[in-house]
């Protein structure tokens, strides 16, 4: 009887009980294989001890034991459960209904909706709560239609103001285009000759050529915007040459409607030579002021290496006056060569023609190359070169910068 209650055992654990698990039904089996065990137990009692009869009470109570934890069970699941998940599932429910139930509710609102006394209540609280929530998502497309209609008209309104300016821009870019081509082409009748010198091609390389074209490229632009322009003329120019080539390459097709004269011809055989003065860095002689009357010559060229007294001597093998800027009248020179570039230049001569106002046309010179203007007395100045040249040296750099100071202070 032992090892019939074992194998029964055995079935049961081994079999029974894991389908049982696996498709829910645990529980329902748990009171069978209990009661399985007591009779197979009361069996084997009876067959032991056959005098002694079976007590039915027992029996009732063992079998109501086994149900009674059955419903405890049952019961304490939906306890385990929590209130908040099991209102979320039932207004899950109702909103599959078809009932007005809001998509997204807060837990405050949830809690609220656990403490209403009626089921009617409950209806109207989540109508209410559903409604707001239409209300705030229509509020919403209007806001997002609105900002939409209003980024369409700005859009709108800054293309017509694109087309406007861009309209106006170029209407006032064609006026002045023809205001300064006939300011240029009146300089070519009345206005005073200015020449570029164009020999210097074999003392510079492919690229100083390049810059030397460029610099005049914005000579002439600045020129030809000027209120009273010069009549530019460039002498010594070759054709096939290496600025013929790179003045096509800046201006391309307009390069044969600048209104400027360009020829082979020396400027001394153009122009008289009483009228010529050369202006090179390297002359003697100072300029004082600006002769309307005189033809400045100056010479086209960029060197990276200061090839000193190149023009110069160009300007005594032609027997022609020279001059110098007076840089250092007016300016406290500090480092660098007294060399400018042309577009420099041209500023320059153009401020002077117009102002004849020395410290105006030298503003043009870059403010790294000097420490300022020259306002004070012949005696004071070689005393702040004398305190420059000291503080280059590095021979009490604190006092002489102190001095400094005081001599010139900043405005």
């Amino acid at each position: 009887m032992q090892s019939a209650n074992m194998l029964l055992r055995r079935i049961v654990g081994s079999s029974v009980l894991p389908f049982a698990a696996q498709h829910g039904m645990k529980k329902d089996l748990f009171p069978l294989s209990r009661t399985l065990s007591l009779s197979l137990c009361l069996k084997q009692d009876k067959s032991c001890e056959p005098s002694e009869k079976l007590d039915l009470d027992e029996w009732k109570k063992v079998m109501k034991s086994g149900l009674q934890e059955e419903v405890s069970e049952t019961v304490s699941e939906p306890k385990e459960l929590s209130s908040l998940a099991a209102a979320r599932e039932t207004l899950e429910m109702w909103r599959l209904a078809g009932r007005a139930v809001p998509e997204n509710i807060s837990e405050e609102q949830l809690k609220t909706f656990m403490e209403c006394p009626s089921k009617s209540a409950k209806k109207k609280y989540l109508k209410y709560l559903h409604l707001k929530e239409l209300h705030k998502k229509n509020d919403k497309r209007k806001m997002d239609e609105k900002r939409e209609r209003r980024l369409q008209a700005q859009d709108q309104a800054s293309k017509t103001d694109e087309t406007k300016k861009s309209s106006f821009i170029c209407m006032w870019s064609s006026v002045m285009d023809k205001a300064y081509n006939w300011r240029a082409a009146q300089s070519m009748i009345f206005g005073q000759p200015l020449v570029f010198d164009m020999s210097y091609e074999k003392e510079m390389s492919v690229r100083e050529v390049t810059n030397t074209v460029r610099q005049i490229v914005l000579s002439e632009s600045c020129n030809r915007k000027s209120v009273d322009p010069f009549h530019i003329h460039f002498c010594n120019f070759k054709d096939d040459s290496l600025y013929h080539r790179e003045f096509i390459k800046q201006y391309r097709e307009a390069w044969g409607k600048l209104l400027i004269t360009v020829t082979d011809q020396c400027y001394t055989e153009i122009f008289p030579k009483e009228k010529l003065i050369y202006l090179t860095a390297d002359s003697p002689k100072v300029m004082k002021t600006f002769d309307h009357n005189k033809i400045y010559i100056i010479g086209s060229m960029v060197d990276k290496t200061i090839k000193t007294g190149v023009s110069l001597a160009q300007a005594k093998r032609l027997g022609l006056e020279t001059a110098a800027l007076p840089l250092e009248k007016y300016l406290l020179w500090s480092t660098g060569a007294k060399n400018l570039t042309l577009d420099q230049m041209m500023h320059i001569l153009l401020t002077l023609k117009d102002t004849a106002d020395w410290k105006k046309a030298l503003e043009f010179v870059p403010k790294r190359k000097y420490c300022g203007f020259v306002n004070k007395p012949i005696k004071e100045l070689k005393k702040t070169l004398d305190l420059i040249n000291t503080l280059k040296l590095g021979k009490g750099r604190e006092e002489v910068q102190k001095q400094f100071a005081k001599s010139y202070p900043k405005k």
